[in-house]
């Protein structure tokens, strides 16, 4: 083989090499320029937000999602405190994974051999609801951590909970604080009750399911733990 033919081997295999990681920084850096964008303005439509409309658009073509940006101090700290305690009770502390968590969910779902616990903070589930999609598999979940631990450097707690608040998923088309105390209370975010507020907690890990089944004993149950839990969640400064 001449002396050129082996160099234009060596450039092509290079080439190879070299795309695929200038495309992953690329996606990172998009990543981490549009986290810091999101430290003074809010976010529109999330990756969920986006996907979940396009699933209902494929029922109902006029179908849109309900989403209604309100301010921190206009969301009820009895919603703050009630997701807080249902959902990542040492949200102050860590930064951003919970590791300890993590173990405990694997070991659950070792012990049961299927997901019945994640494990997942609440900056972790931000960065798959900005980002990312519903699927499972551990590309997606390094890709999850990169994000959070953005999230995490550039923001503090408050703003990142703010934008929590105001993206997560409450139902199906329902998304943030304020459509789902208009959604399922028929009032504002600001006045939602402690026990409205537990019951909405509640409905974060399947919201799409208790929905449907308002009147799942297991809500009921859940709601009164969460309930007695409150008084102790600590709120971000």
């Amino acid at each position: 083989m001449s002396r050129a033919r082996k160099s234009g081997g060596r450039a092509w295999i290079k080439w190879i090499c070299i795309v695929p990681i200038a495309l992953v920084l690329a996606v990172q850096l998009y990543f981490l320029l549009q986290i810091w964008w999101w430290v003074d303005h809010n976010p529109g439509t999330t990756s969920f937000m986006r996907e979940q409309q396009a699933v209902l658009r494929e029922t109902n073509p006029n179908a849109n999602i309900e989403q209604l940006w309100v301010p921190y101090d206009r969301i009820s700290t009895n919603l703050k405190r009630a997701i807080i305690a249902s959902e990542d009770s040492n949200f102050n502390e860590h930064d951003g994974v919970d590791w300890d968590a993590l173990e405990k969910a694997y070991a659950k779902n070792s012990k049961k051999h299927k997901v019945v616990s994640g494990g997942s903070t609440i900056t972790q589930q931000l960065a798959k609801n900005l980002f990312l999609s519903g699927s499972r598999s551990y590309l997606r979940k390094g890709q999850e951590l990169v994000i959070t631990y953005m999230l995490e450097t550039l923001m503090d707690k408050e703003r990142i909970f703010e934008i929590y608040l105001n993206v997560v998923e409450f139902g199906s088309g329902i998304y943030g604080a304020e459509a789902a105390s208009r959604h399922y209370y028929n009032t504002s975010a600001a006045k939602l009750g402690a026990a409205q507020a537990a019951r909405l907690a509640v409905l974060l890990p399947n919201p799409r399911f208790f929905d449907k089944h308002r009147d799942s004993p297991y809500l009921a149950k859940r709601s009164g733990v969460i309930l007695r839990r409150m008084g102790s969640a600590e709120l971000p400064d």
